[in-house]
């Protein structure tokens, strides 16, 4: 789980940088705030052996029936921004499951993946150190495996 929420929270930090709304140090509070309510919403949630279950739950969704995404408004709410101010694309889906991220722009186009994962990834890549400590330190509980393999080895 800590290699899937890494991604996720990754592939938002760029999406929110590129936006150019926010300082750097308030992109980094709302990304430990992301990764804490990601955690906590994750937990109980998440079946290695049947990723696909569980997977509406795990879902990031924004779209015209639902403009925010509660996950993201909470880490707003925590980090004191405003949600407008992530810059984010209208309607957008991220699916967070056990060994890979997904994403969909609009509710008609096709989706890509993000990142994906296997038991053996060790030491291929490295996400980002920072976001790395930041997993970390929010998931003490959780000291799996820390190493991150982006899909087929490029970054974002």
């Amino acid at each position: 789980m800590k290699r899937e929420i890494a991604a996720v929270v990754f592939f938002l930090r760029r999406l929110i940088r590129k936006a150019q709304k926010l300082e750097m140090e308030q992109v980094e509070k709302f990304v430990e705030q992301l990764t804490v309510a990601l955690q906590e919403k994750y937990k109980g949630h998440w079946y290695p052996k049947n990723p696909s279950k569980g997977q509406a739950y795990r879902c990031i969704r924004m779209n015209k029936f639902q403009r925010e995404d509660p996950e993201l408004q909470h880490a707003c709410v925590e980090s004191g921004i405003l949600y407008k101010d992530l810059g984010l694309p209208w309607e957008l889906t991220l699916w967070v499951d056990p060994g890979e991220v997904c994403c969909r722009y609009g509710e008609n186009s096709y989706a890509f993946t993000v990142a994906t994962f296997s038991g053996d990834d060790e030491d291929k890549e490295d996400l980002t150190k920072k976001t790395i400590n930041i997993i970390e330190k929010v998931m003490s509980d959780d000291h799996s495996d820390s190493s991150v393999f982006i899909d087929q080895g490029r970054p974002f």
